[in-house]
Formats: C-alpha cells, sequence, structure tokens
C-alpha cells in the first residue's frame, strides 16, 4: 500500500482520509457500511467451542481465602503478623502488617478433581467437574476503580474499550435484532467507574454494553408511544435518520451520532423480538426455582441469571452481570456476615444457570466466568475484615470448551501472591478471546497511530484450559 501525495485538506474529514494512509476513516466505514463491519475480523480466526459470554462479576472482590483458595496455614497464624519470609504488600488501607485473619469456614472436596470449595457455595460445588479455577490471578489495580477498569478494559485508567466492546468488534452479534453486549446489575446502585466499564473507548459507540434492568420490565421505554403505529414509528425513524446523516455527513469522526441513529434503528427492531427474549413468563415454575427465584434473598439475581440464558440462547455474544453493584462485595470490616449475605445471594442462581444451560447443551458454546476485580489479604482489617488483595485472587470458568475439574497455578500457603502460572489481567483477556477463536494479537484496532489491542501488547492465552 501505498501513500499518495495529496493537497492540503479541506475538512476534518478529509484530514482522516488522507492522513496514516486513511486509517483514521476506518471508524467511519465501520459504522456507514454493514459489508465492513461484516467484515473478515468479525469472524473466529480459529475453530472455538465459544460462541458467547456470560460473565458473573462480584464487584468489590470477593475473598479467595474464604471460598475457593483453601489455605490450612493461614489458620495456624491466625492473630500472628506475616512471617519475615514475605514481602510486605502495598495495600489500599495500610493493612500489610496486621494481624493474619482466620477463614472460618468448612471446606469439603468436590468432583472427580477433589476441587476444595467451602460451605459459603455448596451449590456451585456440585459443579465442580465443570469448573477450571484459577488460583494465580493478578491485577495492577489496588483500589476499586482502578481495580474494577482493569479487569472490564485492560486499564487501570478509563478511555479503553472494554472487554465486550472488543468481542463484539471482533465477532459480531448473530442477532440484528438485539444488542451484541448487555449488561445487567442487581441494583440501581451504580458500578464503580458507571458506564465506562462497558464503554466502547476510543471504538466507534456502537460496541458499547447495552443495559437492561433487573426488576419490572429489562429493556425500558421500548413501547411504543400511546397511539403511534408500528408504521408511523417507522416513517418517524426514516425522517430522523435522513436529518441524522445529513448533519453526519461532515462530521464523520464523531461516532456518537451514528452509534444514537444504529440506536433508534436497534431500537425499532428489538419491538419485534426482544419482548419475547426477556419474557420469563414463558418459564416453568421448575425452571424459575432452579434459579433460586423463589427465595426473595436469591430471586434478583437468579433473575439476571436467567435472563443472561435467555438472551445468549437468542444470539447475544456477552452477558455481563454485576452482583454487588456499589463495591458490595468490598470487606474492610465484618465479612463473616457481609460475604455470608452476598455468597448465598448468588449461589443458587450460579448453579441454576450452570445446570440449566448443560441441560438445553448450550453450556459447550457458552463461556460462564466468574470473579471480581481482586480478592482480599490474609491479614485482618479493623479486626474481622479483609483488605484489597490484587496480587493473587481466584477466578473460575466453565462451558465454552475449558476442561472442569481442574485448577490452574497457585497462591503461596497464605494467599497473598500468586506464585505459579500468574496471570495478570492482561493473560486473562488473551484467553477469553482465544476460547471465542480469536487471536488476540490479530484483533487490533487502529486508534492514533497505533495498532491497539485489547491486552496492550502485553498478555498470552493460557491455553492449559481448553
Amino acid at each position: 500500500m501505498h501513500c499518495h501525495r495529496y493537497d492540503l485538506p479541506t475538512s476534518r474529514r478529509d484530514f482522516l482520509q488522507t492522513a496514516g494512509c486513511g486509517f483514521g476513516a476506518v471508524a467511519l466505514a465501520a459504522l456507514m457500511d454493514d459489508k465492513a463491519q461484516a467484515a473478515p475480523l468479525q469472524l473466529p480466526q480459529r475453530m472455538a467451542r465459544a460462541k458467547s459470554v456470560i460473565f458473573l462479576f462480584m464487584e468489590g472482590g470477593p475473598s479467595h481465602l474464604d471460598t475457593f483458595d483453601r489455605k490450612p496455614l493461614l489458620n495456624e497464624l491466625a492473630g500472628q503478623s506475616l512471617p519475615a519470609s514475605f514481602k510486605t504488600p502495598l495495600t489500599a488501607a495500610g493493612e500489610g502488617k496486621s494481624p493474619l485473619l482466620e477463614c472460618k469456614r468448612t471446606w469439603k472436596q468436590h468432583g472427580q478433581g477433589g476441587l476444595w470449595i467451602s460451605d459459603w457455595f455448596t451449590h456451585v460445588a456440585r459443579h465442580a467437574d465443570d469448573l477450571a479455577v484459577i488460583h494465580s490471578c493478578a491485577s495492577s489495580g489496588i483500589n476499586h476503580a482502578g481495580g474494577v477498569c482493569s479487569m472490564n478494559t485492560g486499564s487501570l485508567f478509563g478511555g479503553r474499550p472494554s472487554l465486550g466492546a472488543w468481542a463484539s468488534y471482533g465477532l459480531g452479534t448473530e442477532n440484528k435484532n438485539l444488542p451484541a453486549f448487555v449488561v445487567i446489575k442487581d441494583s440501581e446502585s451504580s458500578v464503580v467507574n458507571g458506564v465506562r466499564n462497558w464503554g466502547a473507548g476510543f471504538m466507534p459507540a456502537v460496541y458499547q454494553g447495552v443495559e437492561f434492568h433487573s426488576d419490572g420490565t429489562p429493556i425500558k421505554y421500548l413501547d411504543n408511544p400511546k397511539g403511534v403505529d408500528r408504521r408511523e414509528q417507522r416513517e418517524k425513524l426514516d425522517l430522523l435518520g435522513k436529518l441524522d446523516h445529513d448533519f453526519n455527513a461532515s462530521r464523520a469522526s464523531n461516532t456518537e451520532l451514528e452509534a444514537r441513529i444504529r440506536g433508534f434503528e436497534l431500537a425499532y427492531q428489538m419491538q419485534a423480538e426482544a419482548p419475547g427474549a426477556v419474557d420469563l413468563s414463558k418459564e416453568t415454575a421448575a425452571t424459575k426455582k432452579l434459579y433460586g427465584m423463589d427465595d426473595a434473598a436469591t430471586a434478583t439475581f437468579g433473575r439476571n441469571c436467567l435472563l443472561a440464558r435467555r438472551l445468549v440462547e437468542n444470539g447475544v455474544r456477552f452477558v455481563q452481570l454485576y452482583s454487588g453493584a456499589g463495591s458490595k462485595w468490598d470487606s474492610h470490616a465484618g465479612i463473616e456476615a457481609k460475604h455470608s449475605q452476598l455468597c448465598h445471594s448468588v449461589d443458587k442462581p450460579i448453579a441454576g444457570l450452570l445446570t440449566d444451560l448443560k441441560a438445553r447443551g448450550l453450556l459447550e458454546e457458552t463461556l460462564v466466568i466468574w470473579g471480581g476485580e481482586f480478592g482480599r489479604t490474609p491479614m485482618s482489617e479493623k479486626g474481622d475484615g479483609r483488605d484489597h488483595n490484587p496480587t493473587g485472587f481466584t477466578m473460575w470458568m466453565a462451558g465454552g470448551g475449558v476442561q472442569g475439574g481442574r485448577t490452574h497455578g497457585t497462591t503461596d500457603e497464605l494467599g497473598l501472591y500468586a506464585v505459579q502460572d500468574r496471570l495478570h489481567v492482561h493473560d486473562l483477556h488473551a484467553t477469553i478471546l482465544h476460547l471465542l477463536g480469536i487471536d488476540h494479537t490479530r484483533l487490533i484496532y487502529p486508534h492514533m497511530g497505533r495498532p491497539e489491542r485489547i491486552d496492550q501488547n502485553e498478555g498470552r492465552p493460557y491455553t492449559k484450559l481448553v
């Protein structure tokens, strides 16, 4: 490809089309042309079982030491300071030298692989043979803002595309009448960093996540105004689209208006298909009970998990469910009471999701991910809590071609640092894309003269999971 010399650009659009061999116009082409949007990039680059992702995000940082990463030495040394053989960590609340806090949980081994799981997840434990438990996760985010942003976008700071946006950009959607990327919280509380966690960053805004609601009508304002039929709605959208396209003709660098136009079109298409996709009244009483919807303590997250199953069943590419929106998993004090309540609220719904996906033959093509932005420290805080721990924590994956019934990587004897097969967030993102059939080194978006990747050129896929 040769870059020819052009006359001085007369507009911003001309500049984008000529500068850098025309790469500045790639975003416009992707937005304005459906064929460009379904280009070779949006196909798996190798055969893969996973077609979609359900990311169960426990916001605030669940304690790996009390759930999936059993450390007998922690109870033996409880009340003592961190041994001198351990490097004192930098923690958010400065609790590096506080006494070690015992784990009060009862642990049992489950499944053929003998996975250790605590009594906080007795329902999930029944699916031990489906779980690939990764004990050696690590992040650079020491606080919630950095940690949540890092787990979602690969960066401590806002402005980069989210993992769901990258998946949508790389694979597109299987259903043009539903969003490719959906986010559902368990309350009206705001997740730290807000919508940036599911934003498109420097990509065209069409790749950002669409937020559904956890109660009442999942998609608000989808119905036409009273007295407006579908024909009138179509005519209004056609006129609005023409006006917006005319206005945007000289403003190609602003992708948000084009995304708004596409958003109106998607909403129109969703009016026909989405109500059926999210209509839980079609589910049997037995299915609702499986998800814990008959219990007030588990009903909200159970409903969200059931919605997630229906969405991936209808071709949605990436669904992210937030538990504890507003950093409620953050347990600097009173971890027993806080974690007990939160674990109970998600345990049965998650187990129900795994059971239901498996029964419908969907688990093999749906990658289910569980985790938060980081774990908790073995050292105590305020006597009965734990501080943030980004240096070693646990996540697990199931389905999507992952080999279950195994653990991967390890933390040290106290669960403070990842010491074997350490997987940074960049590696986790590369691994998730790998399971979706994408070579993350080839999933590139040109931005500011740089070929940007989800892992910022630092990650590698952990293929032992497959």
